[in-house]
């Protein structure tokens, strides 16, 4: 009886041996969680010391579980107090960072407010097993010596020639004293530059999200190795660690791809100015008509800007009676068609996306109050909200049935076009039908803005329709965005082609475009900015999240600016109303004390977050206001 109830040998784990030299490390952890973001110190055994390196994956326990964690630095002592916990294994023997994108990291994360583990998570692929063992670990390259580096500039695309040509000449050229990153703004611009480097016979390194999981892994794997490499790329390429790294080119600066569509949404210009930095290497910015950004880079004498005049045949046709093609128009187009085929840009996709009376010009409005729009011809109006039809609509105002296209979609300018000019074919591209080519023969090509599909030779004519719509947009960057419309889709005229306008003659993107020349366009757009002032002039921020607390958020910034611990220069917006119980604030901050506001944000998202409370979404210079 008594051995029964004799107790079991209680098995107890022997503690790791430490490593003997730099015993312990400082790692970045994957918490999950914004205010537990600093680095934290762990022990590293004896037996994984020398796969414990700077930018290597561990993995360590944490609250309770085991989570993933970057290696910053080794230790020869720590500051903590009590018992430290040990990194568990080596995810993977292979470094991922260096020392330079580890303080990139870092920078990256301070001045967009968030944790340095956000931004982790963008600039390293997943790893993939099966890839890391086909890698044998190895020592890092030799850096080369240095030279000198050119000055930054904006280069602004020449007409007819594909910009993707023009960009590899450029990358052949700065390929020869070292490393190049190539940075485009989406996989087409990234394919594109990538077949003309395979034209030139280059070796390259592809780094975007269209490549499987194995391939980017192993690609990224291959940069941080390479002596001397070109690599091309999207956004997140911005933080590939490459060696030897003489120059960095943002392809079209200006697009909207450029900006991380997720939390905490930074941008590729501004990443780029940050790691200049803290390296060294020329930035080269490319693209039809610089960035109001830019442009005040270029104003400050901090660019060079780099283009050729040229004298474009461009021709302005205003449309008195809302017609889509002007009365004059007609012949210039038939011009075109005798050299290959035209190209429509229509500023939207659908068929009739504005209904009005047209009787009264009174919009038509479903009793939700959103808008009707027409889907297809002969078919009755719908609300664009609810989806309730309306066979027998008839104007709220005067009651007249007859109704009106306020805008047209690329269906419907079809019909017309085609009506206008019978029995030549008619190519739509748009939506999830783009056309990447058409063959170069007399046809009838439409395409909404960025749809436009590439013709060897260029088109005989371009036809931007109801222009001033593109300048219509409420957003801060309409302007911006409607210059590198009309610019890029001019380029695509052939020599002898004509680009032709539907919009008022004393539009000053006329004369820019006949001159290739839009500075006179940008200088008066800066010095409207300033006289507010507005971005580029000043920071931009926006808050957004649950309505019921923004009040109080509110009252609190203009409270800390009252106090003192926010700049009294700051502007505050709001909250307004976005919607399904989200309200938003906008802030505008000196540039000089982005960084103040920046600290002040962060610290208030780790006291919301240590209180548990809802989480506020904090976007510091979104693409558009």
């Amino acid at each position: 009886m008594p051995s029964r109830l004799r107790l079991k040998a209680q098995l107890v784990a022997r503690p790791e041996v430490r490593a003997s030299s730099k015993p312990f490390a400082k790692l970045w952890v994957d918490s999950g969680v914004l205010h537990l973001g600093s680095p934290f110190d762990y022990a590293v055994p004896l037996k994984i010391s020398d796969e414990v390196q700077v930018g290597v994956r561990v993995q360590v326990p944490f609250n309770g579980r085991e989570v993933e964690a970057l290696v910053l630095e080794r230790l020869d002592s720590t500051h903590v107090t009590g018992v430290i916990k040990e990194i568990t294994k080596v995810l993977s023997p292979h470094p991922v960072a260096t020392v330079a994108s580890l303080e990139l990291f870092a920078a990256v994360s301070r001045h967009w407010a968030c944790n340095p583990f956000d931004i982790v998570r963008s600039a390293i692929p997943s790893r993939v097993v099966s890839v890391d063992k086909s890698f044998l670990v190895q020592q890092q390259p030799t850096v080369l010596n240095s030279v000198n580096i050119d000055s930054d500039r904006f280069i602004a695309f020449e007409p007819v020639s594909d910009p993707a040509d023009q960009c590899v000449d450029l990358i052949l050229q700065k390929a020869q004293v070292g490393s190049v990153l190539v940075i485009a703004p989406d996989e087409s611009d990234v394919d594109a530059i990538c077949e003309s480097l395979q034209k030139s016979t280059v070796k390259y390194i592809r780094l975007d999200s269209s490549l499987s999981r194995s391939k980017r892994y192993s690609n990224f794997l291959k940069t941080i190795r390479s002596p001397k490499c070109i690599v091309v790329g999207a956004r997140s390429a911005v933080f590939a660690p490459i060696l030897n790294l003489k120059c960095v080119i943002m392809y079209k600066e200006s697009s909207f791809d450029h900006f991380e569509k997720r939390s905490p949404g930074w941008n590729v210009r501004d990443v780029l100015s940050l790691r200049s930095g803290l390296e060294d290497f020329q930035r080269i910015f490319m693209g039809y008509v610089p960035s109001l950004d830019i442009s005040l880079l270029i104003e400050k004498a901090q660019l060079k800007y780099i283009f050729h005049t040229h004298q474009l045949n461009a021709k302005a046709f205003s449309s008195s009676d809302g017609a889509l093609l002007p009365d004059r128009i007609f012949k210039e187009i038939r011009k075109g068609l005798k050299l290959g085929p035209v190209l429509f840009i229509v500023p939207r996709k659908g068929y009739g996306n504005a209904i009005l009376c047209a009787n009264c010009k009174n919009v038509a409005v479903c009793a939700c109050g959103a808008r009707l729009a027409v889907t297809s011809k002969n078919a009755d109006s719908i609300c664009l909200l609810c989806h309730t039809t309306y066979p027998d609509w008839a104007c709220s105002w005067c009651r007249s049935r007859k109704q009106y296209m306020g805008s047209r979609g690329i269906d419907r300018a079809g019909e017309e076009i085609s009506r206008a000019f019978p029995g030549l074919p008619l190519i739509l591209s748009f939506g999830e039908v783009i056309k990447t080519s058409v063959e170069n023969r007399p046809a009838l090509v439409l395409a909404t803005p960025g749809s436009a599909p590439k013709v060897r030779g260029g088109y005989g004519a371009v036809v931007i329709l109801e222009g001033w719509k593109f300048f219509a947009h409420s957003d801060l960057r309409s302007q911006e965005r409607a210059r590198e419309l009309f610019f890029e889709t001019a380029a695509m005229a052939s020599a002898n082609g004509v680009l032709l306008l539907s919009i008022d003659e004393s539009h000053p993107i006329v004369s820019s475009l006949v001159r290739w020349n839009p500075g006179a366009m940008i200088r008066r757009e800066l010095k409207e900015r300033l006289e507010i002032p507005l971005p580029p002039y000043v920071s931009s921020v926006t808050i957004s999240g649950d309505a019921k607390e923004f009040t109080v958020i509110a009252t609190g910034l203009r409270k800390a600016i009252e106090d003192g611990r926010l700049p009294r220069e700051m502007k505050i917006f709001g909250p307004n109303d976005e919607g399904r119980n989200i309200a938003k604030i906008v802030m505008y901050c000196p540039l000089e004390k982005r960084a103040d506001l920046a600290d002040f944000l962060l610290e208030l998202a780790r006291r919301r977050s240590i209180a548990k409370k809802d989480y506020l979404t904090i976007r510091f210079d979104p693409y558009s206001l």
